[in-house]
């Protein structure tokens, strides 16, 4: 399975109220809207990428707690960034200070603030392309660290075969 992109303007322009209903009404899937309105679905995680995911954001969230002056997110948490993009990383961490400015409105639904810390890490249906431009995007918005993590190798060019 693939993430699929899909080009709503001009046809539609989700506002984000829209784009926040649509997700509730459709809670099995995994939605995000980039920076240019399209909506971008992607498919479920298979067992191999639940399996790390999982590890990460519990060790994250034992980093939290023991650190105490932030708090973590997992991958269901979808933010707004200043670009209007609407993105849910893998895991993600925000200092006390930046998320206690919020109101409890901001903090309840899709929260408008980048996560200091991000992680996106690569299941089998992610392209590296895109992976890599969406952590430029959460730079770009204010991202102070950022970990790609790619498990997966690089492929690499084909040998010519030898001559008979």
């Amino acid at each position: 399975m693939t993430t699929i992109t899909l080009t709503l303007k001009p046809l539609i322009q989700l506002t984000e109220h829209q784009f926040y209903q649509l997700c509730l009404a459709n809670p099995e899937t995994k939605l995000e809207l980039n920076s240019k309105g399209e909506l971008v679905i992607m498919p479920p995680t298979g067992g191999t990428s639940g399996n790390r995911n999982i590890k990460l954001s519990t060790r994250l969230e034992n980093w939290t707690e023991t650190n105490q002056n932030g708090i973590a997110f997992d991958s269901s948490t979808m933010f707004r960034l200043l670009n209007g993009a609407l993105r849910s990383p893998d895991a993600a961490w925000i200092s006390l200070e930046r998320w206690n400015s919020l109101s409890t409105e901001e903090q309840e639904e899709f929260p408008p603030i980048c996560p200091d810390f991000v992680v996106e890490l690569r299941s089998a249906s992610d392209s590296l392309k895109s992976l890599q431009e969406k952590m430029q995007e959460y730079i770009e918005n204010g991202t102070r660290l950022g970990w790609l993590i790619n498990l997966f190798p690089v492929p690499s060019p084909p040998h010519p075969s030898p001559l008979l």
